[in-house]
């Protein structure tokens, strides 16, 4: 069997290993989860739930610097970063204490047929697949709705990441979930495969790559099972000619570099229109070439390195393949020679649609400058992608950015700010990179039996 196992990125050393469940485990990790699942006490107590969202979000606060260094261990981001996302996690939790039962209260519906309306109703158990980038951010994002509905759910973490899922499953016992509300499991693909096809999972939420989407959605869609997949991006981030240049660089940078790159919804392709390019990117270089990588630990340190060697020679294979095929490299496109999984913030431009990374996400602080003349040509180069998950537009004309941002096809999109995460705003993409919504009232909505309830007259 293969193990769970933590190995601190800024260094490369084995932290701790966890043994990958048996099938046994498994089966009664399933068999208690469902039980809480069919008890009365938890799906038919809704202030109780919501009192263990309430609790979730002050544990989260309280234990926010403990958790955030699990996090920043384990796969490697600034402290400061990983501060935030416990601190988001926790609005996030507060959110649905305050917001689950108006929205999930029943809606009337009128009818010439007598009384109708609509009940919302908790669907069982759910499988919740979760990648390393933001280790406790993927988790709340569908245990914290779940637990607002009544579902409840297993989650199989990244394998590089599992004491994060043994952490965050510890805070929902703490504040109040029964035992198997919120299950960590380590799981190997075959045996999510196996539970999928168990009559007693009603949904699969997964964020990861296309290949892991493709695969749990197609079993899942066998299965007849309901899924949420959020996938990759190639997002662009637009500068128009009428932009506050500076005010779009400095974005830019955080936009690229934040969490070192490695999130779906970062500023991947600049897109700037010729009459502000070469100011952007001379200020773009400028931005990205000062960045202190260090210790993740160290205040000083602004970018850490990535999350395992394997993503840093992924990288380094594209950043290669994209200059022996014509891109031209303005910076970086270097590991660094030292401990850790450290690569150098990079600048490709003269990106052209036969270079084969043309499509391709760069999982890492790797930015593409390409230069546009007209809005068409903005709006033609943003929808030349397989993906479709947000993006960024920066202009002094309010009117102009929301006519573009309409037409880019995408699930996202904000102006004169970078892509970014709020406990109300849903979050989900088009094309390949997924269906379905987190977050919001949208999020919120996704696992529930929208019942019709007729009562003739």
């Amino acid at each position: 069997m293969s193990n769970y196992r933590t190995l601190n990125p800024a260094d490369g050393k084995l932290v701790r290993e966890y043994a990958q469940h048996s099938s046994d485990e498994l089966e009664a990790a399933l068999t208690l989860a469902d039980s809480v699942y069919r008890s009365a006490e938890w799906r038919d107590e809704m202030p109780r739930r919501l009192d263990v969202l309430r609790r979730l979000g002050d544990l989260l606060t309280r234990d926010a610097d403990r958790v955030a260094t699990i996090i920043t261990t384990e796969m490697g981001k600034p402290k400061a970063e990983a501060l935030g996302e416990v601190q988001l996690c926790a609005q996030i939790a507060l959110y649905y204490a305050e917001n689950a039962e108006h929205v999930l209260a029943p809606k009337k519906i009128e009818s010439p047929l007598g009384e109708a309306w609509i009940e919302n109703h908790p669907v069982g158990v759910l499988i919740a697949v979760e990648p390393w980038n933001f280790p406790i951010y993927q988790l709340i994002r569908v245990v914290a709705p779940a637990i607002a509905v009544g579902n409840t759910v297993l989650m199989k973490h990244a394998q590089t990441t599992p004491e994060c899922g043994v952490a965050f499953q510890e805070l929902c016992r703490e504040a109040g979930a029964p035992e198997g509300a919120v299950v960590n499991i380590f799981a190997s693909n075959e045996q999510i495969s196996d539970l999928i096809g168990d009559p007693r999972i009603q949904g699969v939420a997964l964020t990861g790559s296309e290949r892991a989407g493709a695969a749990v959605g197609a079993r899942a869609s066998q299965m007849l099972k309901k899924a949420v997949l959020e996938l990759g991006g190639n997002d662009v981030f637009v500068v128009l000619d009428d932009a506050d240049v500076e005010k779009a660089a400095k974005a830019a940078v955080s936009a690229r570099l934040f969490n070192a790159g490695q999130a779906c919804t970062s500023a991947k392709r600049f897109v700037v229109q010729k009459a502000v390019a070469e100011r952007f990117t001379t200020l773009v270089r400028e931005g990205m070439s000062a960045q202190w990588l260090g210790d993740p630990f160290d205040p000083h340190t602004t970018m850490g390195p990535l999350s395992s060697e394997g993503a840093r020679d992924t990288l380094e294979h594209q950043v290669n393949t994209a200059i022996e095929h014509g891109a031209r490299l303005l910076l970086g496109g270097k590991r660094l020679d030292r401990p850790g999984f450290f690569f150098e913030p990079t600048l490709l431009t003269d990106m052209t649609p036969d270079n084969p990374m043309y499509g391709a996400e760069f999982f890492g602080p790797v930015g593409q400058i390409h230069i546009v003349d007209t809005d068409e040509d903005v709006v033609t180069l943003a929808n030349d992608s397989q993906f479709g998950l947000g993006g960024a537009i920066f202009s002094n004309n309010e009117q102009r950015a929301r006519r573009i941002a309409s037409r880019i096809e995408s699930g996202m999109m904000h102006i004169n700010t970078p892509s970014t995460s709020r406990p109300e705003l849903p979050f989900g993409g088009v094309k390949r990179s997924g269906f379905g919504r987190e977050l919001g009232e949208l999020g919120l909505s996704e696992f529930v039996n929208k019942k019709l309830m007729v009562v003739a007259r």
